[in-house]
């Protein structure tokens, strides 16, 4: 009685404040299924690592063993769930309009305006830095990133990369609508190379599909040698997928191993969710800066494709830019949603998963382009 007694009375506001961000965590999980497989063992997990006296931490601690294994050693659970995550891509849209990855390269745009934005803010580069790859809308990478950089706001940006990652639905459609007229928001998609049924009249051989991870892991490991573990886990998947001689480990991959690594990597992440690193004032920020990295990536992928239009015979609409960022196939289908609200003939879903599987490739590379611009600044 007296020992628990103890734990009571040495439990503080702070650690009150983390139970409640964990029961939220739950609550959204369960009651409004957003993302359910990486938050429900993240909220639960705040509240195991915010209990008096936690056996979960320490040398001995169950969760501080996965996280230092894990994470912290090896990047291991990140880079296992880019596994999963590539045999789960069909690249086949972007193939068929191999343009659209200047899409996705430029939806981008919110990593770089928010780590500025947190420089100017105050935050060191590496946690600036740490914090703008909120803006790759890819939670593995932006966990992977704030790892490699040792930022002391991991669980914050963690945290907060998921959140508006579920929010994409709400966030996209305002800001695509702060740079677009109506009229742009109708334009019609050219039908060049589809069917009736929007599928591709010439479909992409097989030789191309196996073809198209290899190369771009080779080009990726040439030009941002630091996104090659990120690059590559991501393309081997596919290729798991693409070879068509290892399907049952394709479909483990997209299931069973996505499924086990999310929910390891969500209560590990709990590590970084102790109060006293976790109820800062910082938080709020990281928060806000976190919200304008997606405004910022959604707008400068419209923007792009504005300027695109400048030049091609067949206008795109602009929409298609917004699917640039990673998150797919939410992005995908809020551009298709938002095309059939404003004119119900007007399909666009092929276009805008051809862009959003090139903003999966284009947040990793830019991931690894953030870790050598750090490494480059603190070796001049």
């Amino acid at each position: 009685m007296d020992f628990l007694l103890d734990g009571i009375m040495s439990i503080t506001w702070q650690q009150v404040v983390m139970y409640g961000v964990g029961a939220l965590l739950i609550y959204l999980a369960i009651a409004k299924e957003v993302e359910p497989a990486l938050l429900l063992p993240m909220g639960f997990g705040a509240i195991l690592v915010n209990l008096p006296f936690s056996g979960v931490l320490g040398d001995a601690g169950i969760i501080q063993w996965l996280f230092t294994v894990g994470i912290e050693a090896s990047e291991a659970f990140p880079l296992l769930l880019f596994i999963g995550i590539g045999a789960m891509i069909d690249f086949e849209p972007l193939l068929a309009k191999p343009y659209y990855f200047l899409l996705g390269a430029a939806a981008q745009f919110g990593i770089f305006a928010a780590l500025l934005l947190a420089r100017v803010l105050g935050f060191d580069l590496p946690d600036a830095a740490s914090i703008g790859i909120i803006g790759a809308a890819d939670g593995p990478t932006a966990i992977l990133v704030a790892q490699k950089l040792n930022s002391a706001y991991m669980g914050q940006i963690a945290v907060v990369a998921y959140s508006y990652m579920a929010l994409v639905p709400i966030v996209q459609p305002l800001a695509i609508k702060l740079v677009t007229t109506k009229k742009e928001r109708r334009i019609h998609m050219p039908a060049q190379g589809l069917k009736a049924d929007g599928t591709l009249a010439k479909p992409i051989t097989k030789k191309t599909k196996i073809l198209f991870p290899i190369m771009v892991t080779l080009l990726a490991g040439l030009v941002a040698p630091d996104s090659i573990s990120l690059v590559g886990f991501l393309m081997f998947g596919n290729l798991i997928r693409e070879c068509g001689v290892l399907r049952s480990l394709s479909e483990t991959a997209q299931t069973t191993l996505t499924n086990l690594i999310t929910l390891l990597l969500g209560i590990t992440i709990s590590f970084s969710m102790v109060a006293d690193k976790f109820v800062r004032p910082e938080t709020l920020i990281i928060l806000l800066i976190g919200l304008a990295a997606f405004v910022f990536d959604t707008i400068g992928g419209v923007l792009f494709a504005k300027l695109l239009n400048l030049f091609l015979p067949h206008k795109i609409n602009p929409m298609i830019g917004a699917a640039g960022i990673s998150a797919f196939p939410m992005s995908a289908r809020v551009v298709q949603k938002m095309a059939q609200k404003e004119d119900p003939t007007n399909i666009l879903l092929m276009d805008a998963v051809g862009a959003n599987v090139a903003g999966q490739i284009a947040s990793v590379v830019a991931g690894g382009l953030i870790l050598w611009l750090v490494k480059e600044v603190k070796h001049y």
